[in-house]
């Protein structure tokens, strides 16, 4: 599958409508998000099961502040509609084979339980 472009307009159905999505959050003049790309779109094509999309920082201001982006390229990833990492930096390829490893590995049933006790949790 090839990368997608993600806007504030198709970020929530693509988020919800997919088991796993890696955001990679770049802008035209990033040096590393240019060199980073044409990885991402390799992975996109080795992994179709996973969504493998891109904000352009620039055209979709709103989209990067909602996560915060203050370094770019970063990656974010949702696994069943929840955020489960978030990380600047462009990934070497068998860094970034060793990312999507862990992300097909983690224990949502682990992580829904651990949200739920911290959103049940009293705060000081």
């Amino acid at each position: 599958m090839a990368t997608v472009t993600l806007t504030k307009d198709n970020i929530s159905s693509i988020i919800n409508d997919n088991a796993i999505v890696i955001i990679d959050f770049w802008a035209e003049w990033c040096g590393p998000c240019k060199r980073f790309a044409p990885v991402f779109e390799e992975f996109s094509e080795k992994h179709p099961d996973i969504v493998f999309a891109k904000v352009n920082t620039e055209a979709e201001a709103e989209v990067a502040g909602y996560f915060q982006i203050r370094a770019i390229p970063t990656l974010a990833v949702f696994r069943d509609q929840v955020g489960i990492y978030q990380n600047s930096g462009a990934l070497p390829p068998h860094a970034f084979e060793e990312l999507i490893g862990q992300i097909r590995s983690v224990d949502m049933e682990e992580v829904r339980k651990k949200i739920a006790a911290e959103q049940a949790a009293p705060t000081a």
